[in-house]
């Protein structure tokens, strides 16, 4: 069987070097090459097509988010491992939305990297335990639309604030200076762009994303 090949991806010299001198000791895994940028990195995929390459994220020119994008883009066949010093939910989400199989931190035994590249191999994953709690929280815990309140009209959001506010169809067409056959529309096209089933869970929506201001003035009759 032929070895697997591993690229290395790290800013730090020092780094790269102790990953190679450990993994070149492994029976059946054989560093390829590496590099000291994410745009490096990529144009070396590239020609090498290696199996794994083991990614730190935050480097000069492109992190490797954006690396492990690209890598995957060029060689889908490659793995990516992230090694990384960091935690943060806003770089394990994006980097494995990227495309890389596993995520782990830079305080990971040698063994444990060793056999995480053979798993990657293989097309199985391995996640650091604090990475693993952060994506079962993720996928099991019911989440507020982010954002999505960006894509309501002026007038969507007044009569979203309205509703929050406890008002009726006829109040907030009274307020508004509206018929409650437009507010209707309204209230029908915020339900369906935030992805909400009624007005209690609109209302609810707005005053958590802090939306609605308990103190302001009616829109119309400010």
């Amino acid at each position: 069987m032929e070895p697997i090949s591993v690229f290395l991806v790290d800013d730090h010299q020092v780094v790269r070097q102790g990953l190679r001198d450990f993994l070149e000791l492994q029976d059946g895994i054989d560093v390829v090459g590496e590099a000291s940028s994410g745009i490096e990195a990529v144009q070396f995929v590239k020609q090498l097509l290696p199996d794994v390459v083991i990614m730190d994220l935050v480097m000069p020119e492109i992190d490797g988010v954006e690396a492990t994008r690209r890598v995957k883009a060029i060689s889908p066949s490659t793995q990516v491992i992230v090694l990384t010093s960091f935690a943060d939910d806003d770089k394990v989400f994006p980097a494995i939305k990227a495309g890389a199989i596993s995520y782990l931190l830079k305080d990971v035994s040698p063994l444990d990297l060793a056999r995480a590249v053979r798993a990657a191999k293989r097309g199985e994953a391995v996640l650091h335990p604090e990475v693993a709690a952060k994506l079962m929280q993720e996928f099991s815990t019911p989440r507020a639309p982010e954002n999505e309140a960006e894509s309501l009209t002026e007038r969507e959001m007044d009569v979203l604030r309205l509703i929050a506010r406890g008002h009726s169809n006829r109040e907030i067409a009274e307020a508004l200076i509206i018929s409650e056959k437009t507010v209707k529309t309204h209230v029908s096209n915020i339900l369906s762009k935030l992805h909400l089933a009624d007005r209690t869970q609109a209302a609810i929506y707005a005053l958590r994303q802090r939306l609605v201001p308990m103190d302001d003035p009616l829109p119309g009759r400010g």
